[in-house]
């Protein structure tokens, strides 16, 4: 389709830019783009009845996944190695803030068992 509407613009080109051809020159000039139209047109039609264009593709797709997987794998390495050198700066991190932590939890931890006592005794008097 697009050969066709180059050709087209082509041929009207050319008829435009020369009034003075002969008539035989631009008989040829159709002839010739008819015979590249007529040429295009069996080529994709070849192509498009082909059914080895599903064979094609499958050969593609494999080509492309066989040439990322390398890639994927020494992504996931990477991965791998960022997430561990994370963790070991994290776990210090984590294990002192559970340290200054801890005191404060078990200060509330006793606040909250005292106040269940207070509350405890005070139903124990009320009944």
């Amino acid at each position: 389709m697009k050969f066709a509407l180059i050709a087209a613009v082509v041929l009207l080109a050319l008829a435009q830019g020369s009034f003075a051809q002969d008539a035989a020159d631009l008989a040829k000039l159709g002839q010739y783009f008819e015979e590249l139209r007529t040429k295009v047109t069996e080529e994709l039609s070849q192509m498009m009845n082909n059914k080895d264009l599903t064979g094609q593709a499958r050969t593609l797709l494999e080509d492309g996944k066989t040439q990322l997987e390398p890639l994927a794998t020494q992504l996931q390495d990477q991965i791998k190695t960022v997430a561990t050198n994370v963790e070991e700066q994290i776990r210090p991190l984590a294990a002192n803030v559970q340290a200054h932590m801890q005191p404060v939890l078990d200060n509330f931890q006793r606040q909250i068992e005292a106040i269940f006592q207070k509350i405890t005794e005070a139903k124990a008097i009320g009944n």
